[in-house]
């Protein structure tokens, strides 16, 4: 797993959108999760915020969501080339999706250390199973991303 580190402004629209996605799914009720890929252009491919709830579906995270997405859109399985921008560390079943999708680079907000996937828990990228290790770049907007889920999670408490 590569690890860099990535301006504010270079990840601004991208990062952008993803928290626009995450405040959408807050105002649906799901969890504040939101997630863009983009192409080697920088074209938006696919963005959308969690829908468990709303489609009755674990699998339907964010990630999960745009990686189909993004797959339909250009007819392939394999998203080389592309980077994702997502609000929270992604778990574990979407850090193997991810592999799996030969996404370039992946770029997150807020880390999860209860439930995250990538820098926590089971750190999928950096087993030995894994077949593809985008480079990651954690932190960005990570402030912005942890306060959505405060606010979302304080208001339910």
């Amino acid at each position: 797993m590569s690890v860099g580190s990535l301006s504010d402004f270079a990840a601004g629209g991208a990062m952008a959108a993803a928290l626009g996605e995450a405040r959408a799914a807050a105002e649906r009720g799901e969890v504040p999760v939101g997630a863009v890929i983009v192409d080697a252009d920088g074209t938006v491919l696919a963005a959308d915020g969690n829908r468990t709830l709303e489609l009755s579906d674990p699998t339907a995270h964010a990630e999960m969501l745009v990686i189909r997405a993004a797959a339909a859109r250009i007819g392939s399985q394999r998203l080389s080339g592309c980077d994702l921008y997502v609000t929270l560390e992604p778990c574990p079943m979407c850090a193997a999706a991810i592999s799996a999708a030969r996404i370039r680079r992946l770029y997150y907000g807020a880390s999860d250390p209860k439930s995250g996937g990538v820098e926590h828990g089971p750190r999928i990228f950096a087993s030995p199973s894994c077949h593809h290790r985008p480079d990651v770049y954690p932190d960005i907007s990570a402030s912005a991303s942890a306060v959505l889920l405060r606010e979302f999670f304080a208001a339910r408490r």
